[in-house]
């Protein structure tokens, strides 16, 4: 290949992996809402989306409150209700990768930016079949209020 095909095909490829590395949330199994609580021992405050990697300790419960627990009324549109109804504790213990939502999302819900040690309630999905402990947040509970990570404030 000649240099200058080269140097003019780079850019492109480089874009493409970029798109490959920031993969969506469409591969997140949603007809199975987990719960999670934890403390959290790492915090990626960055794009494509934040991320919090949450310690879920052995025998995890669902709290009989969460399916009544306020959220932002344009969350209807998901199915809030559902979701906090069916959600259960993940299938394992361990420290769990959080994908939370873009940064510009964050600050518009005014989430406050959470601390190594912090802890912190979190309602998603995971991917099926994955072996990493790996989820896609949908709610995240702090200091009692409910920010939805897939809509905007109305």
């Amino acid at each position: 290949m000649h240099r200058r095909t080269f140097l003019i095909a780079l850019p492109g490829a480089l874009l493409t992996l970029r798109a490959e590395a920031h993969h969506g949330w469409t591969s997140f199994d949603e007809s199975k809402p987990l719960y999670f609580e934890g403390e959290i021992v790492a915090v990626r405050w960055q794009n494509p989306h934040a991320e919090i990697d949450l310690r879920i300790e052995e025998g995890l419960e669902r709290p009989a409150d969460l399916s009544t627990r306020s959220v932002p009324a344009q969350q209807a549109a998901v199915d809030a209700a559902r979701i906090l109804a069916d959600a259960q504790p993940p299938p394992r213990s361990g420290v769990w990768t959080c994908e939370l939502a873009p940064l510009t999302r964050l600050a518009a819900w005014q989430v406050p930016q959470p601390e190594v040690g912090d802890r912190v309630t979190v309602v998603g999905f995971t991917k099926p079949g994955a072996p990493e402990l790996r989820m896609r947040a949908e709610f995240v509970f702090v200091g009692g209020r409910a920010y939805p990570l897939r809509s905007a404030p109305a």
